[in-house]
Parts: C-alpha cells; sequence; structure tokens
C-alpha cells in the first residue's frame, strides 16, 4: 500500500511538471520510479519514456490550442534527434548503472546552470542549424539516459533559440513525445517485463497531474517558471551525485 500512495503521489508531481513547465516530468520521474517505487535503473528509464511518452501526447493539444507550439522549430528539433535517441537507448543498456546515475546528475545540473542563466527573449525565429544541432545533442541525451529530455530542451529553446518561456514549454512537449518515442523503440522488449503494480498507478497520476500543470502555467510567471525548474534539477543532481558517489566506493 504504501509504494501505492508513494507511485500515485510521484506520478501526479511529474505531471504537474510535464504540464506547467513543458519537462522535467523523467527527469523526476526517473529518481522516483528507483527510490519510491524500487525499479532498478534501466527499469526506471524504460517506464520513464513510457509514462512521458503518454503524458507528453496528451497535454500536447492544450498548449497548441493556447498558440504556445512552435511546429515548424519544434519539428526540426526534434527530428534531428530521432536517430541519435535510438542508437544511444541501444548503447545505454550496456552501460554500468553507476556511470548512468552519475551521467544524469551531472546533465541535469548543466541544464540548471543553462536555464537560470538564459534570458527572457521577446521573440523567436527558426535557426535552422541550431536547432538541429541542439536536437541531435538532445536526442543522444534522451536515448542514453532514459528520459524526455524535455528537462533539456526547455533550457536549449530558451537559452539556445531564444524561444519565449511561454512557448518553449509547449514546444518542448513535441519535441519530448518524438525523443522518447524513439528511445523507446529500443527499449520496447523491456517493457513487459516492467513491475505495472507500480508504473501503472505512476503513469495514471502523471496523466491527471498534466492536466493540472497546464492551468498551473497559465498562472504563474513565465521567470518563476523558470527558476523552479532550474531548483528542482539542481535537486535531483545532487540527489543522484551522492548516489552514484556511493556506488563508486562500494564498488
Amino acid at each position: 500500500m504504501t509504494a501505492l500512495v508513494l507511485a500515485l503521489l510521484a506520478g501526479a508531481v511529474v505531471g504537474l511538471a510535464l504540464g506547467a513547465l513543458g519537462g522535467g516530468g523523467s527527469v523526476l520521474a526517473v529518481p522516483a520510479l528507483i527510490y519510491l517505487g524500487g525499479l532498478r535503473p534501466d527499469e526506471a528509464a524504460t517506464a520513464s519514456l513510457l509514462v512521458v511518452v503518454v503524458t507528453s501526447l496528451l497535454a500536447l493539444p492544450g498548449h497548441a490550442r493556447a498558440g504556445a507550439v512552435r511546429w515548424r522549430l519544434g519539428a526540426v528539433f526534434a527530428v534531428a534527434g530521432v536517430v541519435p535517441a535510438a542508437a544511444a537507448g541501444a548503447l545505454a543498456r550496456h552501460v554500468p548503472a553507476a556511470v548512468l546515475t552519475g551521467a544524469f546528475g551531472v546533465v541535469a545540473a548543466t541544464a540548471a546552470v543553462v536555464l537560470l542563466r538564459a534570458r527572457e527573449p521577446t521573440a523567436d525565429r527558426v535557426r535552422p542549424v541550431r536547432a538541429v544541432g541542439a536536437g541531435a545533442g538532445l536526442g543522444a541525451v534522451t536515448g542514453f539516459l532514459g528520459v524526455g529530455g524535455g528537462f533539456l530542451a526547455v533550457p536549449a529553446l530558451v537559452g539556445v533559440l531564444s524561444v519565449p518561456m511561454s512557448a518553449a514549454v509547449g514546444t518542448s512537449l513535441l519535441v519530448i513525445a518524438v525523443n522518447a518515442g524513439a528511445a523507446l523503440v529500443a527499449r520496447l522488449g523491456d517493457v513487459t517485463l516492467l513491475d505495472w503494480a507500480v508504473v501503472a498507478p505512476f503513469a495514471a497520476a502523471a496523466l491527471l497531474g498534466a492536466w493540472d500543470g497546464k492551468r498551473l502555467a497559465a498562472r504563474v510567471p513565465a521567470t518563476t517558471r523558470r527558476r523552479v525548474f532550474a531548483a528542482a534539477l539542481l535537486a535531483v543532481a545532487a540527489l543522484m551525485a551522492v548516489d552514484a558517489a556511493r556506488a563508486a566506493v562500494a564498488g
């Protein structure tokens, strides 16, 4: 019963993050599924991708109706990451869990710094070369770490491609769905092995949380959301770094 309650609470937070921030779902889902759900890192990565794909696809229409999705930029960004995501996802299955955990922490901390240093732009335009480069890099990280990539997509869209936070949130959901879907393809054989007693309630709570997150996004200033997002990333990075160090000492 305790595991079920924790799965429901954690899933709701993940969905809330996706709906309100356009990312952070998987960067929160992976640690939650490991530390609260009792899944192994590779199992948590697969479950996270599945949850994030479904939740992102369901949350995307609401942002689209509000005009907060840059379809052209998002398409270029997402398509550039498909092949790297699938290739890195296959490679990650042969990498030790401690290495994945440490890499996860480093990437999360880097994304937080980028997001905190980014200035809120007033307008955006498509930059194909930058979009392709950032998209390919994001796809590789998505596949390797088993994350949806939203926690990197938002900083990249705001800090590298100068997309306003309001549009970055909706656009990142498109990128997340495509990248996470490509990474999940490389792990389809692992889906049937998941502990669905934990994953199913987690996913259901995430779906409900995403609806509330969309409403929350309309009420909270973009600067505040950006800072909250960065703080959550730093907290996760610290947790994963400690865990990786502990595993290295034990090994």
